[in-house]
């Protein structure tokens, strides 16, 4: 499916700071929704690869979009790893509809009942059917399926990139939980992990590759380097090398979370392999942001016009590339611990 209405829809999102109707609408037409459903269920079943590639082309055009797909990729994981088997029939009895949630048990209480607290920055709430909302019960970690309808929501997110994502706060106050919804944490495959460490590097790549995107289509407009003696963007050697180290950053990115997803789909992955495939990710995002650096050279002081799609393709690629997922400097520890366990 296109995804020139996502771009068109873009400033839009951000000036709700939610994503549109109609990029909801088409992000559910597209199956986008129902990328982790179990096919069982009626959804696609998708494998990471698959993800990570639409999450990329949606990326490209609006990266809070991609990620909103990526924080339903996450929860639907999660409520087929864990929810009951009754809980799933309720969860997917429409595939297509979104699900988000928090996997933060020190957000919220649960006396096996009932669950109160308030979990900040949950993607996609004010669009969203479902809530998957960790709780701690008796220092243990459980998760409760809650519909959005029976949370309040406080609006708090305010940042400079991934407006649209809506990553607003849910609040229950003594809300029941009814018999099966509650359930115990299990353990679920570190190949999930590394999914889920995909969610957020597939909208930074996208969010890259958008960037990139807009700056090859400026170097055809004839555009000039504003105070020299060259005709276009395209005579300038300096310009011409800038434009390579960015494609070929934001394209090792692409190998880097192709080669993590060609792991997630694979055999089980050892645990000893996952700080290293941590850190693989986080470098990817890295040399995302590097790379629309760039790309912001290029564009000079224009490049920040409100008008310019790079300059919220960078702040949305500065903000999510500092998700947990894809913490560089914890990334770098861990792998350095796990060389000499």
């Amino acid at each position: 499916m296109s995804t020139e209405l996502f771009a068109a829809q873009a400033a839009d999102g951000e000036t709700r700071d939610r994503l549109t109707p109609e990029t909801i609408e088409a992000l559910r037409a597209a199956g986008d929704f129902a990328l982790a459903v179990p096919v069982a269920h009626g959804g696609r079943g998708a494998s990471a690869e698959t993800i990570l590639r639409r999450l990329i082309a949606v990326g490209r055009a609006d990266a809070s979009a991609a990620w909103v797909v990526g924080v339903g990729v996450v929860s639907k994981t999660l409520a087929g790893r864990m929810a009951t088997e009754a809980t799933q029939k309720e969860l997917f009895a429409d595939p297509d509809a979104l699900i988000c949630g928090s996997g933060r048990p020190d957000c919220g209480t649960s006396d096996g009942a009932t669950i109160t607290g308030a979990w900040p920055n949950v993607s996609g709430c004010e669009d969203a059917t479902w809530a998957g909302l960790a709780v701690m019960v008796d220092g243990v970690p459980h998760f409760a399926h809650v519909p959005l309808a029976e949370l309040r929501i406080d609006k708090t997110w305010q940042v400079a990139g991934m407006r649209a994502t809506g990553s607003h706060s849910v609040v229950a106050e003594g809300l029941g939980i009814p018999d099966g919804r509650l359930v115990p944490f299990r353990p679920f495959a570190l190949n999930d992990v590394l999914l889920f460490g995909l969610t957020a590097l597939g909208p930074v790549i996208g969010g890259a590759r958008g960037a990139l995107d807009a700056t090859v289509a400026m170097f055809g407009t004839g555009r000039k380097p504003f105070m020299t003696a060259y005709t276009s963007m395209g005579e300038s050697p300096g310009a011409r090398h800038w434009l390579a180290e960015a494609t070929h950053l934001i394209k090792r990115a692409e190998r880097t979370a192709f080669a993590v997803a060609q792991a997630s789909d694979g055999d089980d992955v050892p645990a000893s392999d996952l700080a290293r495939w941590h850190l693989e990710e986080a470098s990817a995002a890295r040399d995302c942001r590097a790379a629309v650096d760039l790309l912001l050279d290029l564009h000079g002081a224009g490049g920040f016009g409100t008008s310019n799609p790079v300059q919220r393709h960078w702040r949305d690629v500065a903000v999510a590339s500092r998700h947990p997922h894809l913490n560089p400097y914890l990334g770098v520890e861990n792998y350095g611990k796990a060389l000499v366990a």
